[in-house]
C-alpha cells in the first residue's frame, strides 16, 4: 500500500484549534463523524505523486495541512457556524517512487481509495469537499459522485490548463480526458485556460468532445467576463455540478505550476461563491496547492479557509 486513509478525531481538530475564553472557533464545533445534520464532509489528500509523475512540482502534500490547521481557528458566528460540517480525515502517500511509471501505477491506487472513502461517508445529500493532493484526484471524486448519484456529471473547472491530456496512465495532466471517455462526465467546462500551456492535441480534444472553454488571455481588457461566464455555464447544466478550482489559476500561488500570472484570491472567491448559488453542486475540489516554507504555507492555507468558507457559508444561505 503506497497510500492510507487516517480517520480524524475530535482531539485532533482541538489541538490545531486556539481557544479562547468569550469565542468559539469551528474547530469547536466542526465534527468528525457523520450524522442526519451533516451537509459538508472534508477530506484531505496530501500527496505530490499526480502532479510530479506530469512533470510538476512537488508540495501539494503540504496543502491540506496548511489548510486545516487555519480552517479550524475561523471563528463560528452567526455567519457560518460548523455544526454542519464533517472533517472525516486525510489519504496520506506513504511511499516515494523513484519513476514516473511507477508514480502512474500507484496513482490507480490512489484512485481507488479516494473512491472507496468517499463512497463510505457521503450520500445524496451530502456534499463533499475535497483538499490538497494534486488534480489527478478530480477522476476519483467524479466517479464517486457518479455512482452515488447514478447519473452523469457536470464539472465546471478555473484553471490554466484543460487536463485533458492522453490516457497514458494516469497523473494530473488527464482525470477529465479520463472521467469524458469512461463516462462519468457529460459536460466539461474550463475557464481561464493560458494559450500557450495548452497543447494542440488537448484543444483538439476539447472541440471534439464538446467541451466549452475560454481563455486567460481573453480576460485580461475585460475580467468581469468572466463572472458572466460562470453564470451562463451553470445555468445550462442539467447533471449534478463539480466546482473544480486549480490553485495554478491563482497568480503568485505556490503551486504545482506556479506562474505570475492569472487570477486574483479574491476572483477566485467570486468564483466559487457564484457557482455555490446554484442547487446543483455537487462537490468541490481544491487541489495543487504546495507550499514548501512556511510563509508559503501560511499563504496557501488561508487563500483554502477563504475559499471553503465562501462555499459552505454560500450553500447554507441557499
Amino acid at each position: 500500500m503506497h497510500f492510507q486513509f487516517i480517520p480524524s478525531s475530535q482531539e485532533q481538530l482541538l489541538n490545531w484549534t486556539s481557544v479562547r475564553n468569550g469565542e468559539t472557533k469551528l474547530g469547536q464545533t466542526i465534527k468528525t463523524e457523520v450524522s442526519t445534520n451533516t451537509r459538508f464532509v472534508i477530506l484531505g489528500i496530501e500527496e505530490s505523486m499526480g502532479p510530479q509523475s506530469n512533470f510538476g512540482l512537488p508540495g501539494s502534500e503540504n496543502g491540506f495541512s496548511s489548510f486545516i490547521k487555519r480552517f479550524v481557528n475561523i471563528q463560528s458566528n452567526q455567519f457560518l457556524a460548523g455544526t454542519e460540517i464533517c472533517y472525516i480525515g486525510s489519504i496520506q502517500q506513504t511511499t516515494e517512487f523513484s519513476t514516473v511509471e511507477n508514480g502512474k501505477k500507484a496513482i490507480e491506487e490512489l484512485d481507488s481509495l479516494v473512491h472507496n472513502t468517499l463512497s463510505s461517508h457521503i450520500n445524496d445529500s451530502i456534499i463533499p469537499i475535497v483538499i490538497g493532493g494534486g488534480h489527478n484526484n478530480a477522476y476519483p471524486i467524479i466517479k464517486s459522485l457518479h455512482v452515488i448519484k447514478n447519473t452523469k456529471i457536470d464539472v465546471i473547472n478555473l484553471d490554466p490548463h484543460a487536463d485533458c491530456r492522453a490516457s497514458e496512465g494516469r497523473h494530473s495532466g488527464n482525470p477529465f480526458s479520463y472521467g469524458l471517455t469512461e463516462g462519468f462526465i457529460e459536460k466539461y467546462t474550463v475557464l481561464g485556460l493560458h494559450m500557450g500551456y495548452n497543447s494542440q492535441f488537448i484543444l483538439d480534444f476539447l472541440t471534439k468532445n464538446n467541451c466549452n472553454h475560454t481563455f486567460y488571455d481573453n480576460y485580461l481588457i475585460d475580467r468581469k467576463q468572466l463572472f458572466l461566464d460562470i453564470q451562463n455555464e451553470i445555468e445550462i447544466m442539467q447533471n449534478p455540478i463539480g466546482i473544480e478550482l486549480d490553485l495554478d489559476a491563482i497568480a503568485f500561488m505556490p503551486s504545482s505550476a506556479f506562474s505570475p500570472s492569472g487570477w486574483t484570491v479574491d476572483e477566485a472567491r467570486a468564483y466559487v461563491q457564484i457557482c455555490a448559488q446554484s442547487d446543483k453542486i455537487g462537490y468541490l475540489h481544491l487541489p495543487e496547492g504546495a507550499p514548501t516554507t512556511l510563509q508559503e504555507e501560511k499563504v496557501v492555507g488561508k487563500t483554502l479557509s477563504y475559499l471553503v468558507y465562501d462555499f459552505i457559508r454560500i450553500k447554507l444561505a441557499h
